[in-house]
């Protein structure tokens, strides 16, 4: 499913389930928590949406990270296929990192694939099997990164557009408030403890879900660098292996 298709179906769904949980809110009893909640206004209805939002994308990049890591161990992985590149064998190397299905694994064979082509062709000048190399393989890494950060914009943008729903929820209660003060006569105990009320719920909702977001983000963002990391590292030694090998490949 493509992201922006995934977006608007997680957004549509979110907000039915957030409206839903709203409207409930005001069903359950005066003097119980839910139905304080519901009085924080629609808004409310549509923090909760953002929350369930983020929960699905923390799910969604979770499993896609876990499977971008592969099967076993990373470093495991790097020794084995090193050893069978300084031993000479190219396709031995390539079945590991058919067997791995990580990101690292398919740089390192877009790396492998483009050796034996070079093999093949004949061409064995050091610098220009280096240059050939570390095209196919930044290559293979620019198609790996759009996966490994794909919804991560989403996250980031609910963070930031969270707290000012949650903002403007806290400006509506506030002018709600005010209106109560500004009745003729005593003011309006239950206007101004409902606007009051309102103002409280958005606030804290919007806040929570900044946070939440927030650290989901850099929480992902990190395990990306890592990833990231570990294939240019990888792909430095594999680069400057194979740019030396003469061995033709069997």
């Amino acid at each position: 499913m493509k992201q922006g298709t995934f977006t608007l179906i997680l957004l549509i769904v979110a907000l039915v389930i957030g409206i839903a949980f709203w409207v409930w809110f005001g069903t359950q009893p005066k003097e119980s928590t839910f139905h304080a909640l519901h009085e924080g206004g629609p808004l409310v209805g549509v923090l909760i949406a953002l929350l369930i939002m983020i929960a699905a994308y923390v799910i969604e990049r979770t499993i896609a990270l876990g499977k971008a890591q592969g099967k076993g161990a990373i470093s495991t992985f790097i020794k084995e296929v090193e050893q069978e590149i300084e031993a000479g064998r190219i396709d031995a190397a390539i079945e590991k990192c058919n067997d791995h299905k990580s990101s690292l694994a398919a740089v390192i064979r877009a790396g492998l694939d483009k050796y034996k082509t070079l093999v093949a062709r004949r061409i064995t000048d050091p610098d220009k099997r280096t240059a050939e190399l570390q095209k196919a393989m930044e290559e293979a890494t620019m198609m790996e990164m759009p996966l490994l950060e794909e919804n991560l914009v989403a996250l980031s943008t609910i963070a930031s557009t969270s707290t000012m729903i949650g903002l403007l929820g806290t400006v509506i209660g506030m002018i709600r408030a005010f209106a109560a003060l500004a009745t003729g006569g005593a003011p309006d105990a239950v206007g101004l403890s409902r606007g009051i009320s309102e103002a409280l719920f958005n606030t804290a909702g919007g806040i929570s879900a900044g946070i939440f977001a927030i650290i989901a983000y850099n929480v992902f963002t990190k395990r990306i660098d890592s990833f990231t990391y570990q294939i240019d590292e990888a792909a430095f030694y594999i680069v400057q292996t194979l740019a030396v090998k003469d061995e033709r490949i069997a």
